[in-house]
């Protein structure tokens, strides 16, 4: 990835990005010094940041419509889980996520990593500029601390998806590192512990800064306490995720969505009092089947690809209780003469709804990287972790009360088939399915990737095969066990060749 960032070229990148409405001087203009004192610098700076999660951007020389950050998001954390079975082999690299097969050349990571080190690049932008503005108003301390929010959200990410979990290998390699501009392009990785410590510093700074709320599209004060409280539960710091998750419920800023107002709250997730933070789209922001989160996930025939489904693992998990509203975002194709579920080479269609239907698109969202079910279900493990069993199905059933599941509460008793901490995971995978979580809950507490279904994660899946009803024992890609190299990518091939200080992963 390593290239030499200057200011310059990020500010001309920034500002021809769509959908940014960026109004700043002539390219052949700008600077530090001019950029910081013009009345919209700072903010068209924060905004091409937020634009970049979003837009198809220039990679190795040209656009590609998947190169976006949002599409590889989904795909290095969801499609190597057990919420969404592979309908069919293809070439895209997206499938080395449901095979395991990876390699440092594919051009996902690679542009995933490049495009996390370009925001990075612009968030340190935005930091060293506005601090040095004297006496700076709280419009510009908010946009600092949007800045080191993004920083360390970017940050998080690449630890997700490229190094090994905290509670796995803290010692173990992490990430490099980008505190500013101008870091030294060869650096080696920070361990993970220090890596987490990072982000965690970044998120403290950005809470300290944010007042002003600007609405779920931009970072807040909540948003990087709910992300602490994210972090400190995947460090296994159960008090403070405990506090963190608190200060945001105790905000009274957000309120879960209601049972009938959840089955469309993916829909308006802009507007919802439950969103803390999410990445804005609008329509002309829409892509069709082409780099929407959607099109692999859901087709109305014609709107997208539709080879990816919710898998028979977590539609037998949410199987108890069919009047769970959140069956909403599953949707079956089904014969409409015999009623029976259509198939695709063998697998069912159960198509995925969480990333359609804002104003009627079947391929437009706005995708949240965290709401207030999310921060309650963080308590909740971590009052797992402590043994607090009525703090923790206590969050757990504010949850159920708000998914039509007000006649199946816990009431502060653990079901006799589960423990405390199966019970809060498994509400858990229901209620984020499909939202980016599942694998890394399942590798940080230490647990196997369990798909013993068929689906072509399964490599020489054949077809006189499918209609078994589990695969044979023994079929590769079965089971994924928690501590197998393969569950983290490999550092792409550019920044090895570029960074003799980066050591590549096993």
């Amino acid at each position: 990835m390593i290239i030499k960032k200057w200011l310059l070229l990020f500010l001309c990148l920034i500002c021809m990005a769509p959908a940014c409405n960026l109004s700043v001087l002539p390219t052949d203009a700008l600077n530090t010094e001019n950029v910081a004192g013009t009345p919209d610098g700072l903010p068209n700076v924060m905004n091409g940041c937020y634009a970049l999660l979003k837009n198809n951007v220039m990679f190795n020389g040209f656009i590609d419509p998947g190169q976006n950050y949002l599409w590889q998001y989904y795909q290095f954390s969801d499609y190597a889980g057990d919420d969404i079975v592979c309908g069919q082999v293809t070439e895209h690299p997206l499938f080395y996520s449901f095979t395991y097969t990876h390699s440092p050349d594919q051009s996902n990571i690679r542009f995933f990593w490049y495009i996390s080190y370009k925001i990075i690049n612009g968030a340190n932008t935005v930091i060293e500029l506005g601090e040095k503005i004297p006496n700076p108003s709280g419009a510009v301390k908010q946009l600092i601390g949007e800045a080191y929010f993004l920083r360390a959200f970017l940050h998080f990410n690449l630890l997700r998806v490229f190094a090994r979990p905290y509670t796995q290998a803290p010692y173990g390699p992490g990430i490099i590192l980008r505190r500013t501009t101008t870091d030294d392009a060869v650096a080696p990785r920070a361990s993970v512990k220090d890596s987490y410590n990072f982000v965690v510093e970044d998120l403290k700074k950005a809470a300290s800064l944010m007042d002003q709320p600007r609405g779920s599209q931009y970072a807040s004060k909540e948003a990087a306490l709910g992300y602490l409280s994210r972090i400190y539960l995947y460090m296994n710091d159960a008090d403070n995720a405990i506090a963190s998750a608190n200060a945001v419920i105790n905000s009274g800023r957000f309120k879960l969505e209601s049972a009938e107002g959840f089955k469309t709250y993916f829909q308006k997730a802009i507007a919802s009092s439950e969103s803390i933070f999410l990445i804005a789209q609008r329509k002309v922001d829409s892509r069709g089947k082409e780099g929407s989160v959607a099109s692999m996930v859901y087709s109305d025939g014609n709107s997208g690809w539709g080879e990816e489904f919710a898998s028979p693992s977590i539609r037998k998990v949410m199987s108890e209780h069919p009047e769970d509203v959140r069956w909403s975002y599953i949707l079956p194709l089904k014969d409409p003469a015999t009623g029976v579920v259509a198939k695709k080479n063998g697998i069912e269609i159960y198509y995925i709804t969480k990333f359609s239907f804002q104003d009627g698109d079947p391929n437009l969202s706005s995708p949240v990287m965290l709401r207030l079910a999310e921060v309650y279900l963080n308590r909740a493990e971590a009052y797992a972790i402590k043994g607090n069993v009525a703090g923790a199905l206590a969050d757990v059933d504010e949850i159920r009360k708000h998914r039509g599941l007000e006649g199946a509460l816990y009431n502060g008793q653990v079901p006799r088939n589960k423990s405390l901490q199966e019970t809060v995971l498994q509400e858990r995978r229901i209620e984020l399915a499909f939202e980016g979580h599942r694998t890394f809950d399942v590798y940080r507490n230490k647990l196997n990737m369990v798909r013993d279904y068929w689906g072509y994660h399964l490599p020489g899946l054949q077809e006189t095969d499918v209609n078994l009803a589990v695969p044979p024992t023994g079929y590769a890609n079965i089971t994924i066990n928690w501590n197998d190299p393969k569950t983290i990518f490999y550092i792409p091939v550019d920044e090895i060749l570029a960074n003799s200080a980066c050591k590549q992963n096993p």
